[in-house]
């Protein structure tokens, strides 16, 4: 057994009971936890398969945005998670309808691979001479798949402002500015005039002045 074999057992491994931990554990914290750990393991396999870029966007991006953006917002909002398990029992056979479903998916995915003539050509294309793997990609990326990756950012960008929305709270006693307010000032609320008497002031008593003198 080679060394690159013994990091794929290792990497592999350390993926699957990550992800399996991150359904099974009970604090959701924890769960964010090891979804990094599974990034990272993920990312370790793809540099085994040459595709560094891929592995090193796995990192930065999965793990240094979304993980955190996840741990954020289920420390902020404050979840009953205990609440939310109450009811897996009765959606138990919907969830496993649908794993059913994906199951079979990937099943057939598999036993497919290869089949079509031009399949096996279109996966084992090689990168042309004098062009690296990262260009390479971006050149396949902004072309042929450039409006599924402004959809994929669209919806990024949808689930950022949703996060933000959701963790979004206002103090009630706390005085905020309104430029449309500022705007749609006019002479009539921005002046007022008030006729002085002689000898007196020419600031307005305030109500509650008012209701001391009266006493």
């Amino acid at each position: 057994m080679g060394l690159t074999a013994v990091f794929f057992y290792l990497f592999a491994t350390l993926a699957l009971a990550s992800g399996a931990m991150v359904i099974v554990a009970k604090n959701p914290v924890h769960a964010v936890l090891f979804l990094i750990l599974t990034f990272f393991n993920a990312a370790g396999l793809f540099i085994l398969l040459g595709a560094e870029f891929i592995a090193m966007l796995l990192i930065i991006v999965y793990v240094g945005a979304v993980a955190v953006l996840f741990l954020f917002v289920v420390m902020m909002l404050d979840v009953d998670f205990a609440e939310l398990r109450a009811g897996f029992i009765k959606n138990a056979p919907v969830g496993l309808l649908v794993g059913g479903v994906v199951l079979a998916e990937l099943v057939l995915l598999v036993l497919a691979r290869g089949v079509g003539p031009v399949a096996p050509g279109t996966v084992a294309s090689p990168i042309p001479q004098g062009v690296t793997n990262t260009e390479a990609l971006g050149q396949v990326l902004y072309t042929k798949y450039i409006y599924f990756f402004q959809g994929a950012g669209l919806v990024l960008l949808v689930a950022m402002i949703g996060a933000i929305v959701l963790t979004l709270r206002h103090k009630t006693r706390v005085k905020r500015q309104s430029i449309a307010d500022q705007v749609a000032r006019g002479p009539k609320t921005a002046v007022e005039m008030v006729k002085v008497a002689p000898g007196g002031s020419a600031i307005p008593d305030a109500p509650a002045d008012k209701a001391a003198r009266r006493a």
